[in-house]
């Protein structure tokens, strides 16, 4: 098959596993083995979709609900836990595996701190109760997951298999290396070393998003390819067979390592297939390698095609082999900088559709941000696969010399990405899309010298347009975001009232592409912990003024505040008019 049969067959194993149609499975697993064997590569793309959409209607059929029942009753139940547990407030939340069946578990009280001394693969007894997630989200499904469970209880704490302990082992030994850089600092070390962003701050999570620098965080392509540089002195000893299974072999463990996820399984499974082409003495091309990859692991896992962190790496991975070289070969200036401007500038075109169909934007301030980076997480990630280890295992103050230079290059990373959130760029929206995809065909395509300055100037415009509506643009006296937040604006005078439930990364965004910098009164209408995180973060983002809450709160620096009592805000009052069980606000303009 050629390159382009190859793509197409990719093509149909994601819109067979995205049409997941009961279709008979034999017939069409039939139909391919003789596509194969007659060697008609049209029918083997035909078989191809019919058997992905047969796997996916039985990937389907397995994430029936249960009833709510008792989970462990009688006798604790051995689960396997399929992440790590990640923090949440007072609980803590994973994903486990009992019996065959993935469960989001949550736990509270004293079944949190046992839940998060585990990482994945290891085992636990636990008990509680199950309910079904009803409707299931997409976003679940692709996880396999379409129960959840209350955890009350847990007991014989286990490691798992070897190959977990010894990837858990590492983990812990690069994470305990770096100890003594700050809780931000750190989170972001281990996110760039081996995808473990669990402990990063809501803020610093934010200023990610806004830089479009979060796949720094998460592993890719360039984590394995220097994990194989790493592993090559080593790999080189033995023949090709020796140097074949090796290279299998140190994939798979970094795929323990950095817990499977989508990215990782398409790297990882695009290395295999390389290294098993060089050992065949086949060429392949970039293109062939990602096609195979896509439609290996779509065939296998059909509920792929749902998940978005894996539609994000293909698309990126697809515009960095089609787009990157040719454009670095139209760039001008040193290479160095030609072929990092075509990588990134490949990879955020790529992803754009994508990002603002499910996202609804993409910042514009993410080409600079990535060229200031991304440069510098590679040898992070490097350094700390290497020296991280041995800092890991001596400790003290010579762990602290190892990571004198990991501390300057995070600190240069999040220094960028809180420049990229608070620099006000704005988002390309899809009419911003449309102009950007126009300019660079003709551009791309060359031709007269007017054509191309008339595309260089319409980039221009469709870059700078989305900052120029924030500064020009009046907002809305009042607008309730998607957090619940309610924000309220006249002149340079700004007041909100916080959302009940809202997530603080929810609300931290929302009033990011709201265009809010600062806030005159913040009002906790409810005056509970959710709230108290929310006013922490904001304060921690920008500068907030008078802050009210009801009686009896536990939310630091703020005002308790009376029935009918006003508060006079630049050119708005403020009036509250109840405060049982909370506070009700009215906000009126002062004429």
């Amino acid at each position: 098959m050629n390159d382009q049969q190859v793509v197409a067959l990719a093509g149909a194993a994601i819109v067979g596993a995205w049409w997941s149609a009961a279709l008979p499975l034999v017939p069409a697993i039939l139909l391919a083995v003789l596509a194969l064997a007659m060697r008609w590569p049209w029918v083997l793309v035909l078989a191809v979709l019919l058997v992905s959409s047969a796997l996916g209607a039985r990937a389907w059929a397995g994430l029936y609900p249960l009833e709510p029942s008792a989970f462990g009753e009688g006798a604790e139940l051995e689960a396997t836990l399929v992440s790590d547990p990640t923090p949440t407030g007072s609980g803590a939340r994973v994903l486990l595996r009992v019996q065959g069946r993935r469960y989001e578990a949550w736990a509270y009280g004293g079944a949190a701190p046992k839940l998060l001394a585990g990482l994945a693969g290891d085992r636990i007894s636990v008990a509680g109760s199950i309910r079904p997630i009803d409707p299931l989200p997409k976003y679940q499904a692709a996880r396999h997951v379409a129960n959840r469970l209350n955890i009350t209880h847990i007991s014989q704490h286990r490691s798992g298999l070897l190959p977990f302990r010894l990837a858990n082992w590492l983990r812990r030994t690069i994470s305990e290396g770096a100890v003594w850089l700050d809780d931000d600092h750190h989170s972001l070390f281990t996110g760039l070393s081996y995808g473990d962003d669990r402990y990063q701050s809501a803020v610093v999570a934010d200023d990610f998003r806004a830089a479009g620098l979060t796949h720094l965080l998460a592993v890719s392509g360039q984590n394995v390819a220097f994990v194989l540089i790493l592993a090559r002195p080593l790999i080189e000893r033995f023949g090709y067979r020796g140097r074949w299974v090796l290279t299998l072999g140190v994939i798979a463990f970094f795929a323990v390592v950095t817990r499977f996820e989508p990215s990782v399984l398409r790297a990882t499974v695009m290395a295999a297939i390389a290294a098993t082409s060089t050992m065949l003495g086949r060429d392949t091309s970039g293109v062939r390698l990602l096609a195979l990859a896509v439609a290996l692991l779509v065939m296998v896992d059909p509920l792929l095609v749902h998940s978005v962190a894996f539609r994000l790496s293909v698309a990126a991975s697809a515009g960095i082999i089609v787009w990157s070289r040719g454009l670095a070969e139209r760039l001008r200036g040193p290479r160095v900088v030609r072929e990092a401007i075509a990588v990134t500038a490949a990879a955020q075109l790529a992803v754009s559709p994508l990002l603002i169909a499910t996202f609804g934007g993409v910042p514009v301030a993410s080409l600079p941000a990535n060229l200031l980076a991304a440069p510098v997480a590679g040898p992070v990630m490097m350094w700390s696969l290497s020296a991280g280890v041995l800092a890991g295992i001596v400790r003290g103050p010579l762990a602290q010399l190892i990571h004198w230079p990991t501390g300057l290059t995070i600190g240069w990373i999040q220094g960028v990405a809180d420049w990229a959130a608070t620099v006000r760029l704005g988002e390309l929206r899809a009419p911003h899309l449309v102009v950007v995809v126009a300019a660079a065909v003709v551009w791309w395509l060359g031709g007269r010298r007017v054509l191309r300055a008339t595309a260089a100037m319409g980039l221009c415009a469709a870059l700078l347009l989305p900052a120029l509506a924030l500064r020009v643009q009046t907002p809305p006296f009042h607008a309730v975001l998607s957090s619940q937040t309610q924000v309220w604006r006249h002149h340079n005078t700004t007041v909100v009232l916080l959302g009940t439930n809202s997530s603080v990364e929810r609300l931290l965004e929302d009033l990011r592409r709201a265009g809010v910098q600062a806030v005159d009164l913040a009002v906790a209408d409810k005056g509970n912990r959710a709230q108290r995180n929310q006013l922490m973060a904001m304060k921690e983002r920008m500068w907030v003024g008078t802050i009210v809450a009801p009686p009896g709160h536990k939310i630091g620096g703020a005002s308790e505040v009376r029935v009918n009592q006003e508060i006079q805000i630049g050119s708005m009052r403020a009036e509250i008019t109840s405060h049982d069980p909370s506070l009700e606000l009215k906000v009126t303009v002062i004429k």
